[in-house]
């Protein structure tokens, strides 16, 4: 995305479904809540909607049957409906390609929805329908993202206490939000004593396996106006793809991951940002794992190379921190049913940017960054968003 696309395109309606153990609700219920929600706060009908995205990462049964879901479910019948899958970064991803449909003048009103059913999924780790049964056997995301919390917390000198203070941070915000899987506090002690998971993550280190879906409403900014709806506007996009084989990979020094930088360096670019710290009011990051959140707010600009950890320490992250991050509670209190996540970060920053959002609001909201990393650490998506001052 540049520049011109910048303030062009509204966020106009946004809902969410709790998120968990939703056993008793199918893919299909899933969006049909978050769609006829999102539909009631914008004050409009699925009639009303040209076009629909669709982010899943695997929709179980359906396969690549998941459009037909949406179709049907919310007799979306008629009108086109593309699936985006992109690892972690589907939902973002499903919301960049639809910004830029409304955009182009292509569509006039679109629907995004993200969703997904992991609790239904019948298989584990990172193997995935239609590849052999050996493929990544044994492959897991904890697995993987430890190699590089190894390697980052030895070249600077990091303990699991500074891990251990994400999840203190982001479960004290979850505790506030009704729509997340855990709406509990955890203490260090309580981190640092869990099992292990695979060293340095301990069970509090890792996000849960998690159902859930969140959908939004675009339109053109104009159309926006006209319908009376307070203006927030999609300020800036980026995504960048690196091998798929992050870990393998002889450029990565496994200290951060490239995608994100250069991801976020465009959507700074499109946005017009400087001094990301300074300007931006809060994010929702990718907190798969608690050492992610670190590294991630080194690679998004917030803080140098190695000073994550000092950047939670000194409480810069917190819901009433210079740059406060996840005030939601972050994957890490929602899990992170794939397709669901971005859309659901989108969810988070309309709810702050109205000053919605509660005992979790975010003082002064004007500009918030939603960033999804996938791959693991080959995709990333960053989308800015931001209201009329």
């Amino acid at each position: 995305m540049d520049a011109s696309i910048r303030d062009k395109v509204a966020v106009i309606g946004v809902g969410c479904t709790k998120f968990g153990d939703l056993f008793d609700q199918n893919l299909a219920d899933l969006m049909v809540e978050a769609a006829t929600a999102a539909c009631a706060d914008a004050g409009v009908g699925l009639d009303e909607l040209n076009a629909a995205w669709l982010g899943t990462f695997s929709p179980g049964m359906n396969g690549g049957k998941a459009t037909i879901t949406l179709a049907d479910a919310l007799r979306f019948h008629g009108r086109p409906i593309t699936r985006v899958e992109n690892y972690c970064a589907t939902g973002t991803d499903a919301f960049r390609n639809a910004v830029m449909a409304v955009a182009s003048g292509q569509v006039k009103m679109a629907l995004v929805l993200g969703a997904e059913k992991l609790k239904d999924r019948p298989v584990r780790g990172l193997q995935r329908e239609g590849i052999h049964p050996l493929l990544e056997y044994g492959t897991t995301a904890p697995g993987m993202f430890a190699l590089a919390a190894n390697r980052y917390m030895n070249t600077y000198g990091v303990k699991r206490e500074s891990l251990a203070k994400v999840a203190v941070k982001n479960h004290a915000a979850g505790a506030l939000n009704p729509k997340a899987h855990f709406q509990m506090k955890v203490t260090e002690e309580q981190v640092l004593k869990a099992p292990l998971i695979a060293y340095p993550f301990g069970l509090f280190d890792c996000c849960p396996t998690t159902d859930g879906a969140a959908a939004a409403i675009i339109c053109s900014a104009e159309t926006a106006r006209a319908l009376g709806k307070p203006l927030i506007t999609v300020k800036g996009m980026g995504l960048a793809v690196r091998t798929g084989k992050p870990f393998l990979d002889p450029t990565c020094d496994y200290r951060g991951f490239p995608a994100t930088q250069e991801a976020s360096a465009q959507a700074y670019k499109a946005a017009g940002i400087k001094n990301p710290v300074e300007e931006i009011s809060f994010a929702e990051v990718h907190d798969c794992f608690t050492w992610t959140e670190l590294t991630n707010t080194e690679d998004l600009g917030f803080c140098k190379a190695g000073e994550g950890p000092r950047f939670v320490e000194e409480g810069h992250s917190t819901i009433g921190g210079k740059l406060p991050v996840n005030p939601s509670g972050g994957l890490k209190s929602f899990g992170h049913p794939v397709g669901a996540t971005g859309v659901r970060m989108v969810y988070e920053i309309v709810t702050q940017l109205r000053e919605q959002a509660g005992p979790r609001q975010v003082k002064n909201a004007r500009i918030g960054l939603a960033h999804n990393l996938g791959g693991p650490g080959a995709v990333s998506c960053v989308l800015l968003l931001g209201r009329d001052t």
